[in-house]
């Protein structure tokens, strides 16, 4: 079955060229000229993936973000404007699992798409018989499904998102060992495709924030200034 991308954007002419872009790659579209056109139908029927430009007037993509991750944790790439870090940092900060900065390439933008889809795909499940074959991971309060998507601190659950969870994963697959911020981003990506450092960074600081909701002591996470990161088992 083709995978269903939402648009949201206020400029007709990169939702429609965008559109045509992944229909003609077998891609299934739905276009929104903003944030409040489109929370109500991301919400009640949620696409594979969804594409937000940040600067939108009436909602803009930040506040669709954020009003999204309270009800489900579809990938989001965010769509900023050139250079601004800001944005950047505000919406992996958020939730999002990836952005491109414009003027983007469309092909840079689908090689994205596919590789979002494919740790989606691996972390639900589809690849679930070598999930169920090395079973949860718990490492003192951590529990971690790979082939449920579920993780838990303390017999609490965190939701985390397919980029986060990989992280995460890959730290407590070997509690002590620093992995460094490159090692995350092949875990993370998995693909040819570039992020730099600052984007490591914020998705930890994100899985911080969220296991620090429920413990606000939780410092597994530890960070090795110049190295990288481990988690330390209790």
């Amino acid at each position: 079955m083709s995978a269903t991308i939402a648009l949201v954007d206020d400029d007709r002419n990169i939702l429609i060229s965008v559109s045509i872009a992944l229909q003609a790659e077998g891609f299934l579209t739905r276009l929104y000229p903003d944030g409040e056109a489109a929370l109500k139908a991301l919400i009640e029927n949620p696409p594979d993936l969804a594409i937000l430009d940040i600067k939108m007037p009436r909602m803009d993509g930040l506040e669709l973000l954020r009003r999204l991750r309270e009800k489900q944790t579809t990938p989001v790439i965010f769509l900023t404007s050139k250079d601004d870090e800001l944005d950047e940092a505000l919406g992996l900060a958020l939730g999002a699992d990836d952005y491109i900065a414009k003027p983007f390439s469309q092909r840079l933008l689908i090689a994205r798409i596919r590789a979002i889809l494919r740790r989606t795909e691996l972390s639900a499940g589809h690849d679930a018989d070598q999930a169920e074959a090395n079973g949860p991971i718990e490492r003192g309060r951590l529990i971690m499904d790979p082939a449920r998507h579920r993780v838990s601190w303390n017999g609490t659950p965190v939701t985390l998102t397919v980029t986060e969870f990989l992280i995460l994963e890959t730290l407590a697959q070997r509690p002590g060992i620093v992995k460094t911020r490159n090692q995350l981003m092949d875990a993370a990506y998995q693909d040819d495709i570039y992020v730099d450092d600052r984007t490591i960074d914020s998705h930890i600081k994100r899985v911080r924030r969220k296991f620090r909701e429920v413990d606000r002591d939780f410092d597994s996470i530890e960070t090795l200034y110049g190295a990288g990161y481990r988690f330390s088992e209790e």
